[in-house]
């Protein structure tokens, strides 16, 4: 079974997802909050999901200005739904420094692939790598 971190990204991931397909409108708690409840997500896997959206919403201009410039030729919004939310949190999770950087990197990468492409999941390796160089989080 994976761990509650893996489990709580995924839970980040579904709710950042609906949010984003619904046009980024509103906020983005309330309706993270209204799909753990509908799935009925443990408490462990809550918490997690819970700070790394918290941070996401308070950040996400600047997020996605950092994305953008490691997104050469493809804006944010012209991305998939489910890259352009797996980098959002992938992002957040370097800037709060709590997990190793490769940990970070792998985690998102395998989520792409699980939610997205194999295809999705290269160009989120590469993006993440690029990202993670230039904040400073991998030398």
């Amino acid at each position: 079974m994976p761990r509650i971190e893996s489990r709580g990204r995924s839970r980040a991931l579904q709710a950042l997802y609906a949010w984003d397909v619904r046009g980024g409108d509103g906020a983005l708690m309330p309706m993270a909050r209204q799909v753990w409840d509908d799935l009925t997500v443990p408490v462990g896997e809550r918490e997690f999901a819970d700070r790394l959206l918290l941070w996401l919403a308070a950040s996400l201009a600047e997020v996605d200005q950092g994305l953008s410039e490691v997104t050469n030729h493809w804006r944010l919004e012209r991305l998939g739904a489910i890259e352009r939310c797996v980098l959002r949190l992938a992002a957040a999770e370097f800037a709060q420094a709590t997990t190793p950087p490769k940990v970070v990197i792998q985690e998102y990468v395998r989520l792409a692939e699980r939610y997205g492409t194999a295809r999705a999941a290269t160009f989120v390796n590469g993006v993440l790598d690029a990202h993670a160089r230039r904040v400073g989080a991998l030398a």
